[in-house]
């Protein structure tokens, strides 16, 4: 079994969101590890002088323990299309550093920048982020996606986004779509106009 990982945003020395990401490690390792001891994100994390200006993603690597902690400089993907592609038994619900099958269906995107996964009719996420449409007057996020990530789960706290089931079908039916991760914010997010989605 490949390590799970929490990938968290380092912005100029604070850390975002930690306790969304808290949460989930603590229902990953309810899950797999019961009789595990608990982690505490805040105290594994050390943030080194010359990380504390600047944009950087934290990796904390983990089973039953930590195995690695990791922080590198983030740089944000441009995405500007996105192609339409289909897996009907994929699970991603815990996140694992192994994302094989992921990257499987990446290699689908053709000449798009990155992928709208659909599993059963439905739509679930992109390669990496959470997929939020925008109908002309709100913005609604999938009710199945493949991982309840962090980034989400805040927008829905704080009512900016709202949750319902979305068919391929009615993709078409939106203005545009945008994708937010732990790294990428609702404000920082890269929006594609439906036109620019493509299923063939």
């Amino acid at each position: 079994m490949s390590p799970l990982v929490e990938s968290i945003k380092l912005q100029n020395g604070k850390l975002f969101n930690l306790g969304y990401h808290q949460n989930r490690m603590n229902d990953a390792l309810a899950e797999l590890f019961p009789e595990a001891r608990a982690i505490e994100l805040a105290k594994v994390i050390s943030i080194s002088e010359n990380c504390r200006v600047g944009l950087y993603k934290v990796r904390v690597l983990y089973g039953p323990i930590v195995e690695a902690v990791e922080i590198e400089p983030y740089h944000f993907r441009t995405i500007q299309s996105l192609k339409v592609v289909h897996h009907e038994s994929i699970d991603y619900h815990l996140k694992y550093t192994d994302r094989q099958i992921l990257q499987q269906l990446y290699a689908q995107r053709g000449n798009a920048d990155d992928i709208i996964i659909v599993k059963n009719g439905l739509v679930t996420d992109s390669f990496a982020a959470n997929l939020i449409f925008f109908d002309g007057t709100k913005w609604i996020t999938t009710d199945s996606p493949l991982l309840k990530g962090t980034q989400r789960q805040y927008l829905l706290e704080q009512g900016i986004i709202t949750e319902f089931e979305i068919r391929e079908s009615d993709i078409s039916a939106f203005q545009k779509v945008g994708l937010v991760n732990a790294m990428v914010s609702f404000e920082d997010m890269p929006v594609i106009p439906v036109e620019k989605i493509y299923s063939h």
